[in-house]
């Protein structure tokens, strides 16, 4: 069956691990496969990580992978694929561990990213390619897949599941009397990370000019708790701090309740991306262009072009696409003014939209 298909395959396998961002980029194409070929059967090979977050969506199976458990996750995942035949691999991730994970789908085609995007083997393992593009946001490059196997339509939808246990845990944790900035300080890679201090002087001007709840939110890593403890710290006002408090659906059920989140580059911004939240993205090592909170360019504070003139002489048009900044200190750049022109900005637009200064 050639590309693109002319009548809705029985079967599709799609490979996304992680991260948790880019899962969050993944879901809406394959919410668009099912919209368009409600039919067609979808199994999803996902980290066992983000299956903690999206592995309950009803009409997709899950296949989870799970990386702590070294080569024996490999034989997991072949003994769940045993005896099964799909009509297509949908490959969107570009790993050495995906590549591998490649060669246990038993089909006849196998779609990955076109020769000039296609890194750790992708190329090598493959058989048919994406329309090549080139300067894309992650989810416009996901939706490439969608493109070659004939779906022109794109459903920006999430919906992922939350159960009213989750809720009612973070009701009782969150009261809902006064509009909610989350803080989500920490990406998986402490290069993105801000600085404590102007997380708290952010966290303040929310509070003193707008009464902002503000909520810090993270995972259970000591280096996300002690910046969490730093904030606190350095603030004047009292935050309900939940780092390492919250599950994966208890976190996207406090971004859904949130009026604003202010976090870099992490899985947690796309998280809210999903919930429709607005998010101030804080950006200076990675471009914004390519990763930012999809729904929110005009809130992005972009140190972006400064860092990479000054680590590499050239503006960004200049340097392959996805060029990254990771000498610490390179998101001091940014500063909590900057932040806060940002905020100012955001506040006032919702409460055009809603008489208040959130939804």
């Amino acid at each position: 069956m050639p590309l693109p298909f002319t009548n809705p395959p029985n079967s599709l396998c799609v490979l996304r691990l992680s991260a948790v961002g880019d899962v969050c980029h993944t879901l809406p194409v394959v919410r668009t496969i099912q919209s368009a070929w409600p039919q067609t059967h979808i199994t999803w090979i996902i980290g066992k990580t983000e299956a903690g977050l999206v592995g309950d969506i009803p009409g997709i199976e899950f296949v989870i992978f799970d990386k702590s458990l070294g080569w024996r996750a490999y034989r997991s995942v072949r003994r769940q694929l045993k005896g099964r035949r799909f009509d297509a691999l949908l490959h969107m991730q570009m790993s050495l561990r995906s590549s591998l994970i490649n060669r246990l789908v038993n089909t006849d085609i196998r779609l990955g990213f076109d020769r000039a995007r296609a890194k750790d083997l992708q190329w090598l393992v493959n058989n048919q390619q994406i329309p090549a593009h080139s300067r894309q946001h992650v989810m416009d490059s996901l939706f490439g897949f969608t493109e070659a196997l004939g779906i022109t339509a794109r459903n920006l939808r999430w919906d992922i599941p939350v159960s009213q246990q989750d809720k009612d845990s973070i009701n009782a944790l969150i009261p809902q009397d006064k509009p909610i900035l989350v803080i989500s300080p920490c990406s998986s890679m402490s290069y993105r990370n801000w600085n404590a201090q102007g997380y708290a002087q952010v966290a303040d001007y929310a509070t003193q000019h707008y009464a902002f709840r503000v909520v810090l939110s993270g995972g259970t890593s000591s280096q996300e708790n002690e910046m969490g403890k730093n904030i606190e710290k350095f603030m004047t006002t009292r935050p309900v701090n939940l780092i390492g408090k919250t599950s994966l659906k208890q976190l996207l059920y406090v971004l859904h309740n949130a009026d604003i989140i202010v976090s870099p580059d992490s899985g947690p911004a796309h998280m809210a991306t999903a919930v429709r939240t607005p998010v101030i993205g804080l950006y200076a090592c990675t471009n914004p262009e390519r990763a930012r909170p999809y729904f929110s360019a005009d809130y992005v504070v972009n140190q972006y072009p400064q860092a990479v003139l000054g680590k590499f002489g050239k503006p960004p048009e200049e340097l392959p696409w996805g060029t990254r900044v990771r000498e610490s200190g390179t998101m001091d750049r940014i500063t909590a003014e900057d932040v806060m022109v940002k905020l100012d900005l955001l506040v006032g637009e919702l409460r055009e939209t809603s008489g208040r200064s959130g939804k």
